[in-house]
């Protein structure tokens, strides 16, 4: 269920390394907390029989659902989403949970993305699965719904490259996300239809699937962006690239076992 908690604002100034890391750490133990504690509150299951030691009628039996198998599932494999990239049986899937106005979220767009994709989507070991995950009022939400709505026409991945490298290249990110602005980068991406992009932007579609992958982010804990699951173990924050190499060859070697 969704978490009651308003999820924090991630700064965009940049800062230290260890301030990062200090905020990774942070993350990455609210998504782990906030899927237990979905598990926690989970429908109470009753056993059949016994008494006297916790397993007689009445009583609440422990979950049966692994919470690292609950964040594994939640990679969609869906061979037409709109908001991926890579093989739908790639044996790594990395989810993203990002805001377009997030200094952060734009820093893994520009500098540590594009090799993941050179190096482990184009050989069928990585899918990446966008979640859009908006934190930062009207506006981000605003840049969610247009990117969906470029991905309708297959443009979500060129969208998503413009509006980081846009938004917060060269000191521009003052320009924003208003709808004449993100009409601008719908145009840079090379949406061919830009009427249909701007009605589906405003389409109730869009605002269905901005509602999905924030549900989905809140019921897992999720609090400040970027944050990812790399085949359900979490990663928070733009850490470097060689975090995210290692952790993919990890479970890569994982999956080989099973």
């Amino acid at each position: 269920m969704p978490s009651s908690k308003t999820p924090k604002k991630t700064s965009t100034k940049k800062s230290s390394a260890k301030p990062l890391l200090i905020s990774a750490g942070v993350a990455l133990a609210a998504i782990t907390l906030g899927l237990v504690s979905w598990q926690a509150t989970a429908p109470a299951e009753t056993a059949s029989a016994g008494s006297g030691d916790g397993s007689g009628p009445g009583a609440v039996a422990a979950p049966r659902t692994d919470p690292a198998a609950e964040l594994k599932a939640l990679a969609r494999r869906e061979s037409g989403d709109k908001l991926a990239v890579g093989r739908a049986d790639a044996p790594v899937v990395l989810i993203e949970y990002s805001d377009f106005k997030c200094g952060y979220c734009g820093k893994f767009a520009r500098d540590t993305e594009p090799e993941l994709v050179k190096k482990y989507v184009e050989d069928g070991t990585l899918r990446i699965e966008w979640r859009n995950f908006p934190i930062f009022g009207a506006e981000s939400e605003a840049a969610a719904k247009a990117a969906w709505a470029a991905g309708q026409q297959d443009r979500f991945d060129a969208f998503h490259a413009a509006a980081y490298a846009a938004a917060y290249a060269g000191g521009s990110k003052e320009k924003g996300f208003a709808e004449p602005r993100l009409v601008e980068l719908a145009r840079e991406a090379g949406v061919p239809d830009l009427e249909r992009f701007k009605a589906d932007m405003a389409g109730e579609q869009a605002a269905a699937a901005l509602k999905k992958d924030q549900e989905e982010g809140y019921r897992i804990g999720v609090t400040s962006t970027p944050s990812f699951l790399l085949n359900g173990k979490p990663i928070a924050g733009a850490q470097p690239l060689d975090t995210f190499t290692a952790a993919i060859a990890r479970a890569k070697a994982e999956a080989a076992k099973q």
